[in-house]
């Protein structure tokens, strides 16, 4: 077997780049000041079909902003899956509101039908707001997340939202790319359906800033108040005044500058990750106990992760086992993220009949998936997979 170390996604960077981070440099430039942020905004805004697009040093900074922008305050709650990575849900208490955590079903996003029982039996309406029985707080905000790349059902979810007088906003940061197929919403990106998405452009995303967000949305009175509130809401840039507190989040021309040579080619890395998936996908259904989880068929996902499930009885041990074994050999690999209302900080926020989420977060493996990942490689990490199980 190959001697070689493979990583579970990392960064496809160009020399090109250079040319524009050679710009930032002559112009001085590097900061949240430069013509590259304005061009990978527009990029992106061009890119996945909404009104503008607002940059962020990173997506959790986005998510902020946007819950903000939303109307979130202190003592408000918000609906968020505890399937996720916890930045979907931090910047929820950054506001002071409560999370209410949500199940996932067998696509990892959050079970739809559990969020409408929720809503129906342990809600109510008054005054055009949702609010919880059990605590009196008004829900205000339905935060859907993505998983690695698979749409949730926008139809209906916004169906759900509308109902029950909630906004939402849709955790794209692993779906930078994907969007539906058929239906009502055919043709539209993840990020683009609810009131405002966020996306993320962390190291091991599609595409990367290095570290970096974008807040995309039709309604351009939410987009420039985010744009305000990022560059520390100064509204006046000579005299320096600021009419409410705002925050350091603004992209540096430096993130732009990789993001607008990335952009470019996320084309050309999807279509490799898809190629991949497809790789893994026909060897790992002969390996008895492992379960490739597939992307949806009514959309074209990015296919950013690459999800397998152990059945430990059939495949002869269990996923954490499996993860040491693999890691010795020199294969990365990542469980899921624990779930975030088992999480330290959120023990004691309200759940809503959590019991899929805990399978998954037990028995569920991401495999090597980066873009320059080659055959060769696939076929060590599925070489490596049989004979573990031999």
């Amino acid at each position: 077997m190959k001697d070689k170390r493979i990583s579970l996604s990392t960064p496809n960077l160009s020399i090109n780049v250079m040319r524009n981070l050679k710009e930032c440099i002559e112009t001085g430039n590097l900061s949240t000041a430069g013509e590259f942020i304005s061009k990978f905004e527009k990029k992106t805004a061009q890119y996945v079909g909404t009104s503008g697009a607002v940059s962020t040093q990173s997506g959790t900074a986005g998510l902020h902003l946007a819950l903000k922008v939303l109307g979130v305050e202190a003592d408000d709650e918000v609906i968020v899956p505890t399937v996720t990575f916890i930045a979907t849900v931090n910047p929820v208490t950054y506001l002071g509101a409560k999370p209410v955590f949500m199940d996932c079903d067998d696509s990892l996003n959050m079970d739809l039908d559990k969020l409408e029982e929720f809503c129906r039996k342990e809600c109510e309406v008054k005054n055009g707001n949702l609010f919880n029985k059990t605590t009196g707080k008004r829900i205000k905000v339905l935060i859907v997340v993505h998983i690695f790349g698979n749409i949730i059902d926008m139809e209906r979810v916004i169906s759900i939202a509308k109902r029950y007088k909630l906004r939402v906003l849709e955790d794209s940061a692993e779906a930078f790319g994907s969007f539906i197929t058929s239906g009502k919403y055919s043709g539209r990106y993840a990020g683009t359906i609810g009131d405002i998405g966020v996306y993320s452009f962390n190291a091991n995303k599609i595409i990367t800033t290095g570290g970096g967000g974008m807040i995309v949305s039709d309604n351009c009175e939410l987009l420039d108040k985010a744009k305000l509130l990022s560059l520390q809401a100064k509204t006046d840039l000579l005299y320096f005044l600021h009419d409410e507190v705002g925050y350091n989040y603004g992209m540096t021309n430096l993130q732009a500058a990789l993001g607008i040579d990335q952009i470019d080619r996320i084309e050309e890395f999807i279509e490799k990750k898809i190629e991949n998936y497809k790789h893994y996908k026909e060897k790992i259904e002969k390996i008895e106990g492992l379960h490739l989880i597939p992307f949806k068929k009514d959309q074209r996902s990015n296919h950013w992760f690459y999800s397998i499930v152990i059945d430990e009885k059939i495949y002869g041990m269990s996923r954490c086992e499996l993860l040491q074994k693999l890691k010795t050999l020199g294969i990365q690999t990542r469980p899921l993220w624990g779930l975030i209302h088992t999480q330290k900080p959120y023990l004691s926020e309200q759940t809503y009949k959590i019991e899929k989420a805990y399978h998954y977060s037990k028995n569920l493996l991401n495999l090597p998936c980066s873009t320059h990942l080659t055959k060769e490689d696939i076929f060590v990490v599925i070489e490596s997979l049989k004979e573990l199980k031999e």
